[in-house]
């Protein structure tokens, strides 16, 4: 809805369409973030580092960030099928990407235009749309799978 809000208020700029989808994105990334490094603060490893004296930025950049990459990585995996349907969703409403340039959004919304003569203009860019965000979220799963170390390894 803010994004939407953003778009009307400030006009359909390609550019801007990205920076208010990226303004609203990183909350979340960022509290995802926050909610690991105040985890791996509580470890032992991380304490047994400020027993043995090392400083704040070591202590940081040896443990946490390297522990939490990970997460950061698979989440961001995961949020880019989510912020291609944003994108899609604003352009097939008429508030994103604007004609010349395209997108999947603007490719569905001529599709439903001309639904009735040529049902292909529709059904081949939804298809092709929808099967782009499930290999998105199959890629992003797989990563979780491969990447995350609090699942058991057989």
């Amino acid at each position: 809805m803010f994004v939407i809000i953003l778009m009307v208020f400030f006009g359909r700029n390609f550019i801007f369409l990205f920076i208010a989808i990226g303004a609203v994105e990183w909350l979340t990334t960022a509290r995802i973030a926050r909610g690991q490094t105040l985890s791996l603060r509580q470890r032992e490893f991380v304490e047994a580092a400020v027993c043995m004296g090392f400083s704040r930025a070591r202590i940081l950049l040896r443990h946490i960030i390297p522990n939490m990459f990970s997460i950061i990585i698979i989440y961001a995996t995961l949020t880019v099928p989510r912020v291609m349907l944003l994108e899609a969703f604003l352009s097939f409403l008429g508030l994103g990407v604007q004609p010349p340039m395209s997108s999947w959004g603007l490719l569905i919304r001529e599709g439903v235009e001309t639904m009735e003569e040529y049902p292909w203009l529709l059904l081949s860019p939804g298809l092709l749309f929808s099967l782009t965000l499930f290999a998105l979220n199959a890629f992003g799963d797989g990563l979780r799978d491969a990447l995350d170390p609090r699942i058991a390894r057989d």
